[in-house]
């Protein structure tokens, strides 16, 4: 293939505390990558993990320009590093999941007439009328329960795969239009974080994908429509209109923005493709099978499986799929994830990883008895309140252990949650079962093999080829590559 012909992608993924870009070829091979990580290079935000801690109880923001400002960072890099962006053929991405965006009422006519010459962030500094309430904000309690009272508990679970959950934009919504009613009037259009990064790249409001989407407490799964008895609930008949119409994950939103041709050298017909959810890119991504599990270890942790059916289970989500290959996707959010354990880690270990893995490795399996329960921040499944509890062997309570035993309670507990919750949606190991694991701390060796150790299941890690073993079970453990099902039995 000439230099000429060559088509490339590029990708986005808008999470929590980064903006990372990645330019890929046909044959799925990273020619590129660039990433803008938020508290780093974006100081004048004032961020902390990416968010900003609001004056409400439980509050957790983002201010939507610090996302924009960090696309037009992460596009000089990509230029700096000598992208071709006349090659690209679509774009898409991803956005950590739950957040949403309130537009004002002239943002699409900012959109629609962007001047190559200038930053988006200087253009589109008015564009939004309040900051971003995101998935860690825990301050609508009262919320989800009149939304429960107005539906019904069981009845909400079975129209939207879930039952009313602080983070879920839904009740987010309702207490922006009960208690900030100004805003919610001024707001032309609300986005989730994934339509809204879709909608800067497309140049017009993009819609939000059905797959986000039936995270809200506001889809009917089934119908694929939004819900009239949950709109109401939460907002007023000028609800539906604010959220406009979903559409499947793989819709292709239109070209992409003239503001894109113009400043980096896009080509006029380049597509731009309805960007979803991180987690529900993540279940795609994974290519998962029966008997599998995706772990995707990021800020929060997230279990997920292919479902066949809309049938929630009693502590975790159902969500439209993203791909026909997975009509439904189970899904369980563990709040407590990296943050948790880097904070850990800085505590017992200083601010080295190795240092910590050391600590892992002073110790074995089962952990003399010690477990732990590690909830720096309030936890979603379950729900319980921040706290710090550890047992030794003999069940009693302990107020503090060796480090080394600190260390591996915390990654133990986190683990055998993990299983739990996973068994209680379904899971059940046989010998082509296996752990797919994703995000951030995958590249931790020490941590997979304690997963591995928990599930006594393999854990592979995803790559563009395929999923390659990181850390292996006590039984027979399989190597997968690109298109490779040969089989080896490995001994601990």
């Amino acid at each position: 293939m000439t230099e000429d012909s060559r088509k490339t992608f590029l990708g986005f993924d808008f999470s929590t505390q980064r903006l990372k870009a990645i330019v890929i070829g046909e044959d799925f091979s990273v020619l590129h990558e660039a990433d803008v990580e938020f508290d780093v290079d974006l100081p004048e935000f004032r961020t902390a993990g990416g968010v900003v801690r609001g004056t409400d109880r439980g509050e957790v923001i983002a201010p939507p320009l610090l996302w924009v400002k960090a696309l037009d960072m992460v596009m000089d890099r990509l230029v700096v590093a000598g992208v071709d962006f006349s090659t690209i053929e679509a774009v898409s991405g991803a956005g950590q999941q739950h957040g949403s965006v309130w537009w004002s009422k002239d943002a699409e006519a900012k959109l629609g007439k962007l001047s190559a010459d200038e930053f988006l962030h200087t253009q589109l500094a008015t564009a939004f009328v309040c900051d971003s309430p995101v998935w860690m904000d825990s301050s609508t309690t009262a919320d989800c329960k009149a939304l429960e009272e107005a539906i019904g508990a069981e009845e909400l679970s079975k129209i939207t795969g879930s039952r009313a959950y602080e983070r879920f934009t839904g009740p987010q919504i309702r207490k922006i239009f009960h208690k900030r009613p100004r805003v919610y009037q001024a707001t032309a259009r609300i986005s989730l974080v994934s339509s809204f990064a879709c909608s800067l790249l497309a140049g017009k409001i993009a819609p939000i994908d059905l797959s986000d989407g039936s995270g809200m407490n506001l889809l009917d799964i089934t119908s694929m429509k939004w819900d009239e008895k949950c709109l109401q609930a939460c907002g007023d008949e000028s609800l539906a209109t604010k959220l406009g119409t979903p559409v499947p994950s793989a819709t292709v939103v239109g070209p992409i923005s003239s503001y894109f041709v113009g400043r980096y050298g896009f080509k006029p017909e380049c597509k731009v493709v309805a960007f979803t959810g991180d987690n529900c890119s993540a279940l795609a991504g994974l290519r998962l099978r029966s008997g599998w599990v995706g772990l995707s270890l990021g800020t929060s942790d997230t279990l997920l499986l292919g479902l066949p059916g809309p049938h929630a289970p009693a502590a975790g989500h159902v969500l439209v799929g993203p791909t026909p290959e997975a009509p439904y996707m189970a899904l369980l959010c563990f709040a407590n994830g990296s943050l948790t354990r880097q904070n850990h880690r800085d505590r017992l270990a200083g601010h080295s990883w190795e240092a910590f893995n050391e600590l892992l490795r002073a110790t074995v399996r089962g952990n003399m008895g010690y477990l732990g329960i590690y909830y720096d921040t309030a936890e979603i499944v379950p729900r319980a309140a921040a706290g710090r509890w550890m047992w030794d062997a003999a069940g009693r309570a302990a107020a503090r252990a060796a480090p080394q035993f600190e260390a591996r309670a915390l990654l133990e507990g986190q683990a055998l949650a993990r299983r739990a919750h996973a068994e209680d949606m379904g899971f059940t190991l046989d010998k082509s079962s296996r752990v797919i694991a994703t995000g951030g701390a995958s590249v931790n060796k020490e941590l997979l093999q304690i997963f591995s150790d928990v599930f006594n299941t393999p854990v592979y890690v995803q790559y563009s080829n395929g999923h390659r073993l990181y850390s292996g079970s006590a039984r027979e453990r399989s190597v997968v590559g690109s298109g490779d099902t040969r089989r080896r039995s490995v001994e601990r």
